[in-house]
C-alpha cells in the first residue's frame, strides 16, 4: 500500500485537471457512483457516523495490523468524499491514519466549496475514522 501523503497527493493532481468546481463535483459524484456497496448487515445504528445530515454507515476491521474501511451513504455525493476517504485510509497502519494530515482536502477546495452540513458530515466521518484507529492502537 502507498503512505498516505503520497495517496494525498495523487488526489490533489486528479483535482488540478478540472477547471471549475462543476467538474469537480461531478468528479466527485463518479466517485461516488464506483464506490462499492455496503453489505447490508453493516448498515446497522452501530455504525452509523453521527454528525452527518445524511445517512452514513462506517464497517472497521483490522486485518495483518491494517485498518480496513467500508462504508456508504444514502446520499451520491456523500458517496463521493467516502470514496475520497476511503481510498486515502483504508488499508494504512492505525498509528498513520491517527497521524496524518488532512489538509489535502483543503488542498481539493472542499473547505471553500461544500455546504455547512457536508463539511460538518466530512469532518464526523473523519474524526470517527481516527477515533476507530486509535481504538485499535490502544487495544494493541
Amino acid at each position: 500500500m502507498k503512505p498516505i501523503v503520497e495517496i494525498q497527493n495523487e488526489i490533489v493532481s486528479e483535482f488540478e485537471f478540472f477547471d471549475d468546481w462543476q467538474d469537480k463535483y461531478a468528479h466527485i459524484i463518479d466517485l461516488g457512483r464506483d464506490l462499492d456497496p455496503l453489505d447490508e448487515r453493516y448498515k446497522c445504528e452501530a455504525n452509523i457516523v453521527k454528525g452527518c445530515q445524511s445517512q452514513v454507515w462506517l464497517h472497521s476491521f483490522f486485518d495483518n495490523d491494517h485498518m480496513i474501511l467500508k462504508a456508504e451513504s444514502d446520499a451520491l455525493i456523500v458517496n463521493g468524499l467516502i470514496a475520497i476517504l476511503l481510498r486515502v485510509y483504508s488499508d494504512q497502519p492505525p498509528q498513520e491514519i491517527t497521524t496524518s494530515s488532512n489538509d489535502f482536502l483543503k488542498r481539493i477546495g472542499l473547505d471553500k466549496h461544500l455546504s455547512m452540513s457536508r463539511t460538518n458530515g466530512l469532518h464526523a466521518l473523519m474524526t470517527e475514522i481516527r477515533k476507530r484507529a486509535a481504538d485499535f492502537q490502544i487495544q494493541s
